[in-house]
């Protein structure tokens, strides 16, 4: 079977349909997942095998076949009697011609056989009688044979004005911004997606209601070539017009607005409607955010925009248990009320209790040998109130109770005894910047091969972050950068006066479209100024190593030795890690990393102390959430008593 080209042309034509935004679908053969067995031959009914046939090379078309056929999808539910088989049969004549040409085979010959009857060449009486006569004895076979014939090209592509049929002066951009090229494959749905990278283009140009409006899809089958031309009207440029904030939800609107940063007057852009979305769906009590363009332009040129609201449930409640090799057996619970009063209020309150590995020689072997100074823990009780008075202002409330231990090893480490409070003001100056200030509080007893010392800290701490990555657990694109500072002063009430600062900074770079190839780098640096080493608690001091620092030294092992050969802390840290992401399949991934870094004495890095080396390999597996990681890391210049190497589990990459 064999159509005139005038028609195959009308048939691109229909598969390419109309182009909207955004329009995808896929289509999924259920049945296939459950093997190719069939019904036994019954008197009640008609089973058939199908089986398809492709002459010549002719990659994949078997399996788009397959998933087009009305009879392979519908072989398990056997028709009552021939005329019903008949039917299904004819059916998928139109289905398979379909699947054929959006392939790009527009010179295909179709054969389908019932019971040795080829359709089209006998009556429809015939395959009626042919495929009762299985009736009750064997099941009726059915063979689809298709003849491809060649693979048909694109030679031409133009994209016209629909006004005036003439180039558009951003034609070259344009080219370059869709996949299709001259030579590539005439697929149906090549050459949809290439409509819809049209959209695209004028979408990011501020042209909201662009709209093809004619694909003209031309076949030649002398030269087995087709040139295509899209009509394209481009709308008029346009700037946002007012955000509306609807849908189900009890947030107050003032707060809602708060986290979108679009201005009526700014440039239309896909990207601000992407990040607004973002944006608004980091307050916890919002569960789904949805923006509705509205359909035409106001009176002003601008389009409206309205942020349609789903709320989540106000409270949650969590818990868990874990082991680690750093705080030993744990358990961890956290209770959150997501909108207190109304305006999007957060309260957390978040227990973890352990048992961290002693920093002494001595070992905890059973039960019997625990002791209350074993018992770790810590309580966190965090409060956010954002927008204050509507504004793009947050107060930020947080306390904490910790003893904690850190050590396990020959170099020791540390134990400390400690209450935190913090209060801050946030302010968000854009989707990607915000800085804040605040006042902290807190006293505490740290102990370590240095002694004892008990202290109070009040300062001022200050910071800034930066943001413009594309995903929290898994960016591929963009930088993150954090700095902060903290004046501890004794007119303050602090028992010692000291400024500490750090600077942390991560970038990552795409080497392809579909971000299978991904570089990472990452830096630290910090410094600690006004105070002596033995005056500074040892929660504050700066160490390397662990999981998110130097992979394959011990967490915190890695800093200036004290006189009795145990880790005392720095005064400044240097860190640098390099990692190059490539996935194998779109699940799993490879990760080849190196990391480096290291602690010092003095105020700032002088290297007396050598840096730290690790390199090892990642294994990536990817979920809808983020990446869970596996990392093992290998210390190149190792210290006698060091790990000879580190395996690392988490969810997320490892910056």
């Amino acid at each position: 079977m064999r159509l005139k080209p005038t028609l195959a042309c009308l048939t691109i034509l229909n598969l390419l349909g109309s182009v909207a935004w955004p329009a995808t679908a896929q289509a999924f053969d259920f049945f296939g997942l459950f093997g190719t067995s069939v019904p036994e031959p019954s008197q009640q009914a008609l089973p058939y095998q199908v089986k398809i046939e492709v002459s010549g090379a002719a990659d994949g078309l078997a399996d788009i076949l397959q998933q087009a056929s009305v009879l392979y999808r519908l072989r398990l539910k056997p028709p009552v009697d021939g005329q019903a088989l008949g039917r299904r049969v004819n059916e998928d004549l139109t289905s398979l011609m379909d699947a054929v040409w959006s392939a790009g085979y527009y010179d295909a010959r179709l054969h389908i056989y019932v019971a040795g009857t080829e359709i089209g060449k006998s009556s429809g009486s015939s395959l009626t009688t042919a495929a009762e006569s299985f009736r009750g004895r064997e099941v009726v076979p059915i063979r689809i044979a298709v003849e491809p014939g060649p693979l048909y090209t694109v030679r031409n592509i133009r994209i016209v004005d629909a006004a005036t049929q003439r180039p558009f002066a951003e034609d070259q951009r344009l080219r370059g911004q869709i996949k299709l090229q001259p030579g590539a494959a005439a697929r149906s749905n090549d050459l949809r997606d290439a409509a819809v990278g049209i959209i695209e283009f004028f979408r990011a140009q501020a042209h909201p209601l662009v709209k093809i409006q004619r694909i003209e899809p031309v076949v030649f089958h002398t030269l087995n070539v087709v040139d295509v031309t899209y009509q394209v009207a481009p709308g008029a440029e346009a700037t946002f017009g007012d955000v509306a904030v609807t849908g189900n939800s009890d947030v107050d609107p003032a707060v809602v607005r708060s986290y979108i940063y679009i201005e009526r007057g700014d440039p239309y852009s896909p990207v601000a409607l992407e990040q607004t979305r973002k944006s608004i769906q980091t307050l916890p009590a919002i569960g789904s955010v949805r923006l509705r363009e509205a359909d035409g332009l106001d009176a002003a040129g601008a389009l409206p925009v309205s942020a349609e609201l789903t709320d989540r449930k106000l409270h949650v409640v969590g818990f868990g248990a874990q082991y680690s090799t750093l705080d030993g057996p744990a358990l961890r619970a956290y209770w959150q009320h997501r909108s207190l009063f109304g305006g999007a209020e957060s309260l957390r309150v978040e227990g973890n209790f352990f048992i961290p590995p002693r920093n002494t020689t001595s070992l905890l072997d059973t039960l019997k040998d625990l002791r209350p100074s074993d018992i770790g823990g810590r309580v966190k009780v965090g409060f956010i109130k954002p927008a204050l008075q509507g504004s793009r202002n947050d107060l930020l409330l947080d306390a904490m109770v910790e003893r904690d231990r850190t050590g396990g090893d020959v170099y020791g480490g540390y134990s400390s005894d400690r209450v935190v409070t913090t209060a801050a003001v946030r302010h968000r100056f854009s989707y990607h910047l915000s800085a804040q200030i605040g006042a902290e509080y807190e006293r505490g007893r740290s102990i370590d091969t240095l002694g004892t010392l008990d202290y109070t800290l009040v300062g001022i701490p200050v910071s800034v972050t930066y943001d413009s990555t594309d995903h929290l657990l898994d960016p591929t694109k963009g930088m993150r950068v954090t700095a902060a500072v903290t004046p501890y002063a004794s007119f303050l009430g602090s028992s010692v006066d000291l400024v500490q600062s750090s600077i942390r900074a991560s970038t990552y770079y795409s080497l392809d479209e579909k971000s299978r190839r991904i570089l990472a780098g990452r830096v630290a640096l910090g410094s600690i100024l006004g105070a002596g080493i033995g005056d500074i608690p040892a929660t504050h001091r700066f160490y390397a190593g662990g999981g998110g620092s130097v992979r394959g030294f011990r967490y915190r092992s890695l800093s200036p030795l004290g006189p009795t050969g145990q880790v005392i802390g720095g005064r400044s840290l240097l860190e640098a890690s390099f990692e190059a992401r490539l996935k194998v399949t779109d699940t799993i991934g490879v990760v080849p990393f190196i990391d480096m870094g290291g602690a010092f004495q003095s105020a700032y890095p002088d290297f007396k102390e050598p840096l730290r080396y690790a390199a090892g390999l990642g294994l990536r597996y990817y979920t809808a959430i983020g990446p869970i990681r596996l990392d093992v890391a290998l210390p190149l210049n190792r210290r006698p008593g060091d790990d000879a190497y580190g395996v690392y589990f988490g969810i997320g990459q490892a910056f």
